[in-house]
């Protein structure tokens, strides 16, 4: 699931009217892989101006948007790295860098198998399983081959 934590200003994304589009953007990028909607998650943070620092230093002349990234559903290969922060800077262009905002995201990619939603570990990437998630945009109790949940650690 990914997850976007969107750190900014309290003068920028104030109400729905100026999240909405942003988090379909970031949505689309999800769903444009085969992974249902409801896995894309993102929060914005507002923050007062007083606690906003960047390079030690007060808030600067133009916003700053600090972004951060869970991915756990999907994790890449290194050869889709370059691929993939090209889209998520194309989806971000019109909501922070056409606006002329300072921005900054980083991406961490997360043990599937650590992941649970509705308390159901998740089907397998791209699985018959996954597709009906997907179709019905919420978590459905699966099993496919015998296999409904990670095979368990013992600790």
């Amino acid at each position: 699931m990914p997850l976007w934590l969107i750190y900014h200003p309290e003068s920028v994304f104030k109400d729905a009217e100026s999240k909405k589009p942003l988090s379909e953007s970031i949505t689309s990028l999800y769903t444009a892989l085969g992974l249902p909607a409801f896995y894309a998650v993102v929060i914005f943070i507002p923050v007062a101006a007083e606690n906003f620092w960047v390079g030690g230093k007060e808030p600067r002349r133009n916003p700053f948007i600090r972004i951060s990234v869970d991915h756990i559903a999907v994790r890449m290969d290194d050869k889709n790295y370059e691929n993939w922060t090209a889209r998520v800077d194309k989806a971000l262009k019109p909501h922070i860098e056409d606006r002329g905002y300072d921005w900054e995201y980083h991406i961490g990619e997360t043990e599937r198998r650590l992941w649970k939603v509705n308390g159901v570990n998740a089907p397998p990437f791209g699985s018959r399983s996954e597709k009906e998630w997907f179709a019905a945009n919420r978590v459905i109790p699966w099993s496919e081959g015998g296999i409904s949940e990670p095979p368990t650690a013992k600790l």
